[in-house]
């Protein structure tokens, strides 16, 4: 007799790594844990790496060490470095990393874990880009970008919010296996470069991570610093590379580079042109993905 019950597999969520480096943060650490740990993921392996703190940040990893799968607190050579480490030690199916002041939504973790489990052609996501005040209120949640690869590279769209970013670890060996420890602040751009060689970035219409904007975030002044790097790392990308996208996109940003210094020029390029590629599909562009009558769909 046929037993349809016994073909059916119970759901098991997929297995979720998820990566903290912190460095004397002890004003922001434990509201970054409680909102990771709280929501009680069912796969969920949490790895926090300390620096060798010396501000109490160590006594409140401790508060938390029985949802913890490891950590340490010994001296590292910077925060890119400190996340390799932990990423090391992984074994998640899906991976990411959430400062030590940001903070992920409520059920964050639980939009992650559906959409890989009911897209197994995706391999890279990103939530709606939100923020967060330093006493932890949503002051700010944005539209939802449509990511592409070529207008990444021609500057368009190059602000992928990192704390709304997971993705397969498949990829993440397919683009090397490590973040790069050479920048103080674009590591996490320099290994979106190396994920767009080999697959898209799709857009999740749900609030999944934010950025805490605070005093000891990265300032304008430096903003300025992390752009230059961004461009340095594209044009490394694009140096010889033949084709005529290639071409069109030095020549993109050659255009974008000559208007900087003409402001009423640099108005209208943005406004027209740039924020419209932002803001549209490219015909690179995957689908969005949103939620419908309580699972998830693809639509364009």
């Amino acid at each position: 007799m046929h037993d349809q019950a016994a073909e059916t597999k119970p759901f098991v969520w997929p297995r979720i790594t998820l990566v903290t480096a912190v460095y004397n943060g002890v004003r922001y650490i434990e509201d970054t844990i409680r909102s990771i740990v709280s929501q009680g993921y069912p796969n969920l392996e949490y790895i926090v790496v300390d620096g060798a703190s010396t501000d109490g940040t160590v006594e409140i990893i401790r508060k938390y060490e029985k949802h913890l799968a490891w950590w340490v607190s010994e001296p590292d050579q910077g925060v890119y470095s400190a996340l390799n480490k932990g990423f090391e030690r992984s074994t998640g199916e899906i991976m990411g990393w959430l400062n030590s002041s940001d903070l992920l939504h409520i059920n964050g973790l639980f939009v992650v874990g559906s959409v890989f489990a009911a897209f197994q052609e995706v391999d890279w996501i990103t939530g709606r880009p939100t923020k967060f005040n330093p006493k932890g209120m949503v002051v700010d949640v944005l539209r939802l970008p449509r990511w592409s690869r070529s207008r990444f590279l021609a500057g368009a769209n190059k602000y992928i919010q990192q704390e709304s970013t997971f993705w397969r670890r498949g990829l993440w060996n397919r683009a090397g296996g490590a973040l790069g420890t050479s920048y103080k602040a674009a590591g996490d751009f320099e290994l979106w470069v190396r994920f767009f060689r080999h697959a898209r970035l799709y857009p999740v219409d749900a609030l999944i991570g934010g950025y805490r904007f605070h005093e000891d975030s990265l300032s304008w002044s430096e903003l300025e610093g992390y752009n230059r790097i961004c461009d340095e790392l594209v044009d490394r990308e694009l140096k010889d590379r033949p084709g005529a996208e290639a071409h069109a996109l030095r020549f993109f940003r050659g255009v974008t580079r000559a208007v900087k210094s003409i402001p009423k020029v640099r108005g209208i390029w943005y406004r027209c042109v740039v924020n419209n590629l932002y803001r549209l599909p490219g015909p690179d562009s995957p689908p969005r993905i949103v939620e419908e009558g309580g699972g998830w769909v693809m639509r364009k």
